[in-house]
């Protein structure tokens, strides 16, 4: 009989027998097979090890695709499979972070395990060459270390030019203290300002670019000896640490967005003229309106509605026709592609479009002619879509009203400049599909915005972001345009970019549930769960002090949404099928389904090409999925800066808050006032052996038997609030522990946070 190959485990008596015939293995047998071996396996180590032949092949490549389609086995690369959540033993590792030594920490690029990816601690780099720098990513050797962590070695860089550093430079300052051998003086050190690397960089003499103290810099790692910080040498100066512009600034650099368009696609876009009628329908005299925010510079869809004869109403919704000016391959699709979408901050926008186009001819501007794709839909009182149509067409927008303007005239508090009847056609035609939102059942979060009011570049405010029905109202119109897009396309066999939601997984869900039962609420088991299941959930709980925790857990809960020409459809709305229409200045996916539709409609030559379906449009919807989830992690990071900064002047004051998460070294808790969140280190709760609950989301104190939970209302001072980072740091005020629960504990020492109790050994090896 073969021998089995290197690291497979020794077969059982049974399994012997079965591979001495040379028979396809079972389900069973392979997937413990491949669970049992070390490393990656391939076909050809299953041939050796059961006795294979090429008669084999297919049936066993058979049973492996079944295998890896229903989550049994993960694909590793290279033909070869291994058990899912266990990586391969090399991979593209990306680093995130340093620890206090500066040695880097790292995680898969690519992670479709289930629950957060596993932590990577990278080894030092030989001496002589450049430390790793956060965002950089290497082909590493992987060894488990238990716990789901790993060390890595670096086997190649990705990319030849050195990684990058973004911090703050802070002049050394003046030291009679010799230097090692070896050690090179530094004229300063570099402050990092992503909370993730917890080591300074050194900068030695003659590498600091002439960068002043308190400039946001970036420099690159230069080659070290082993000893002390890691060196690095300031390549640019970005500005200074408290401008009008530098949170978001540094935001911007942190996530690698692009921020300056290339010659070639500002020439495409600033010889960009006025469509004309040729080939349009003629919507100049229907009073199309958009409806924004009191701060939107860009108009990219406006509504119309009015009583339908046959019962019902008749809508329109236009969209800007960007696919006209954005033609296929050109350089401003080079560069929409590339940004993904538009990026938002309180200060800046960094759209997707230049200027000229996203302002300018793809903005629906009032008493202005411009180009569009229109879909007119008809729907019956209850608010179901009768019929649909699209086309190309040339609309002239009859007013620019923003959300409380319309909410206000609705309220009969003020009056508008409209065609008579249109308000009320708007609100009629909202409140029909509203009820068939309802009879739907849709996952209807309530997770108010935060809005940073600035002056000057300062911080002034927090305040919520007001959530009106005419904010509802357009959503309701965007999102029937959606449904009715994506059907188009099906109907067209078109390729489509849908806009997928995943319904929540397993694991998630009974997390979930594990939290709703300590507050006796009661949940569907995985695999029975609807959007209506989780929207009774959270009316059961709204209005209570519970309310906004629940919320929050829920929308954890959550599969993240994502582009793909594969339909999943969306949970969240309880939709078969969706795709984005209605955002094409800002938003690549929207601009791609223009193209489609254009070219099924046969509306103009500027469609979707032939050689950008296929491969090629699964590879986009990869793409866009990043750049969204990138622009998204940049936009709250800056809004944890600003309320850091707005917060720098609070210490040592106290605020009423909410325990929003529990973990083993310490407390979140989230601000009632302004939703700031924050950090209370075990360490600062009252001395005491405290033991971590997961089950009842608790640490409780095992000499004093108290508790703090979940969901727990508390009064916290602020300790500590780093502007540079975004981070917060409290104390609970005074002892506001409450009685514990029974459950399984992991005991936690306070003074020593992050270790765990004797005999449980450290965290990191």
């Amino acid at each position: 009989m073969p021998k089995r190959p290197p690291g497979a485990p020794a077969a059982s008596r049974a399994d012997q027998e079965k591979r001495a015939t040379g028979s396809v293995p079972s389900r069973e047998e392979l997937r413990r097979f491949v669970s049992e071996t070390a490393g990656r396996v391939g076909k050809r180590e299953i041939a050796r090890a059961f006795g294979l032949g090429p008669e084999h092949r297919v049936a066993l490549r058979s049973l492996l695709n079944e295998l890896e389609r229903d989550g049994e086995l993960a694909n590793a690369g290279a033909r070869r499979f291994t058990t899912p959540g266990r990586l391969p033993e090399s991979m593209i590792v990306q680093v995130t972070g340093t620890d206090s030594s500066g040695d880097a920490l790292a995680r898969p690029v690519n992670w479709d395990g289930p629950g957060p990816p596993p932590a990577i601690y990278m080894h030092p780099e030989p001496k002589g060459r450049p430390a790793l720098a956060p965002g950089q990513r290497v082909l590493a050797r992987l060894r488990s270390i238990g716990h789901g962590k790993y060390e890595g070695r670096t086997l190649k860089r990705i990319e030849a030019q050195p990684g990058r550093v973004l911090g703050v430079y802070r002049p050394a300052e003046p030291s009679d203290e010799p230097y090692r051998r070896g050690q090179v003086k530094e004229a300063g050190r570099i402050m990092p300002t992503d909370r993730r690397v917890k080591a300074e960089w050194s900068v030695p003499i003659g590498e600091t670019g002439e960068a002043e103290p308190d400039e946001i810099v970036l420099a690159e790692p230069l080659p070290h000896n082993g000893y002390g910080l890691k060196p690095v040498r300031v390549v640019e100066r970005l500005g200074r640490l408290g401008d009008a512009r530098s949170v978001s600034l540094i935001c911007l650099y942190t996530h690698d967005i692009p921020q300056v368009f290339p010659d070639e696609a500002i020439e495409e876009a600033e010889a960009a003229i006025e469509v004309g009628l040729d080939g349009r329908t003629d919507l100049r005299d229907v009073p199309l309106v958009t409806i924004d925010g009191e701060d939107a510079r860009d108009f990219d869809d406006a509504v119309f509605a009015e009583p339908d004869p046959e019962g019902g109403w008749r809508l329109i919704v236009a969209i800007a026709d960007v696919a006209h000016y954005v033609q296929a391959g050109s350089a401003l699709d080079r560069e929409a592609r590339k940004r993904g979408n538009s990026v938002y901050f309180p200060d800046r926008v960094v759209p997707m479009l230049p200027e000229a186009l996203s302002n300018g001819w793809c903005s629906l501007r009032p008493e202005e002619p411009r180009g569009c794709l229109y879909v007119e839909m008809r729907i019956g009182a209850d608010g179901a879509k009768h019929s649909h149509r699209f086309g190309r067409g040339l609309m002239r927008s009859a007013a620019r009203l923003t959300y409380e303007q319309v909410q206000s005239a609705a309220d009969g508090e003020i009056a508008l400049t409209l065609p008579d009847g249109l308000l009320a056609s708007l609100y009629g035609a909202y409140r029909s599909l509203l009820g068939a939102r309802e009879r739907r059942g849709t996952l209807d979060l309530d997770l108010p915005e935060r809005k940073v009011v600035l002056d000057e570049g300062k911080v002034v405010a927090i305040t919520p972001r007001p959530r009106l029905d005419s904010h509802r109202l357009i959503e309701e119109f965007m999102v029937l345009a959606n449904v009715a897009t994506a059907q188009e396309l099906e109907r067209l066999h078109q390729p489509c970019m849908y806009r997928v939601h995943a319904p929540p997984s397993p694991e998630k869900i009974e997390n979930l549930r594990s939290f709703l039962g300590t507050l006796d609420i009661s949940l569907k088991p995985a695999g029975e769960i609807r959007p209506t299941d989780l929207d009774r959930v959270l009316k059961e709980v709204a209005g209570t002090e519970q309310g906004p925790q629940v919320n929050e857990m829920v929308l954890r809960s959550q599969s993240q949404a994502e582009y793909s020409p594969e339909n999943q459809g969306h949970f969240g709305l309880a939709l078969p099928e969706y795709a984005h229409f209605t955002s094409p200045i800002r938003r690549y996916a929207d601009l791609l389904v223009h193209r489609a539709l254009i070219a099924g409609l046969k509306l103009g030559p500027d469609g979707l090409r032939s050689q950008d379906g296929g491969a090629g449009f699964a590879d986009a919807g990869e793409h866009i999925t990043r750049t969204e989830r990138r622009a998204a992690l940049a936009e709250r990071d800056a809004i944890d800066r600003y309320i850091a900064a707005h917060m720098a002047d609070k210490i040592g004051a106290s605020f009423e808050a909410r325990i929003s998460g529990v973990t083993r070294f310490g407390l979140f808790v989230t601000l009632m006032e302004t939703g700031a969140s924050g950090l209370v280190p075990i360490s600062s709760l009252a001395d005491d052996f405290w033991m971590h609950d997961e089950a009842e989301q608790a640490l409780i104190g095992r000499s004093s038997r108290r508790s703090y939970r979940l969901t727990q209302r508390v009064v916290v001072r602020l300790v500590e609030a780093t502007p540079l980072t975004g981070g917060l740091l409290f104390s609970v005020s005074g002892d506001q522990a409450g009685d514990p629960a029974p459950g399984q504990h992991t005991e936690i020492r306070s003074g020593f946070p992050g270790r765990q109790a004797r005999g449980r050994g450290k965290l990191r090896p």
